[in-house]
């Protein structure tokens, strides 16, 4: 069953999107099965930045990473994550956001 979890991030929308779309920074945030080699499919459309992961070897996963500038410079990412997993979708996707978070604050804070 498909999740979708929205979070706000104080962060510039490229930063959030660069560090989400780094293949070293991908392990930290993203779901065990769509690791792989961290590399998504990345495209830019507008002020909307968007990877996709999920074409690897666990054709059962995917993920979709959206993010958008928001009020103040930040930035609004949403994240729609299916897979076969006992554990809670939505929870899922929540932490995932979590862990992106932490690493956009450590890529700030490295910056």
């Amino acid at each position: 069953m498909p999740a979708r979890a929205v979070r706000g991030m104080s962060a510039p929308p490229e930063v959030v999107f660069n560090t989400a779309t780094d293949p070293a920074r991908a392990s930290a945030w993203l779901p065990e099965p769509l690791r792989g080699d961290g590399s998504p499919a990345a495209e830019i459309s507008g002020e909307e930045l968007r990877a996709r992961w999920g074409d690897g070897h666990d054709a059962d996963w995917s993920a979709e990473i959206r993010v958008e500038p928001a009020d103040s410079g930040g930035a609004r990412i949403q994240l729609d994550l299916a897979g076969g997993s006992d554990e809670d979708p939505d929870q899922l996707a929540d932490e995932a956001l979590s862990n992106l978070a932490r690493e956009v604050a450590d890529n700030l804070q490295a910056g």
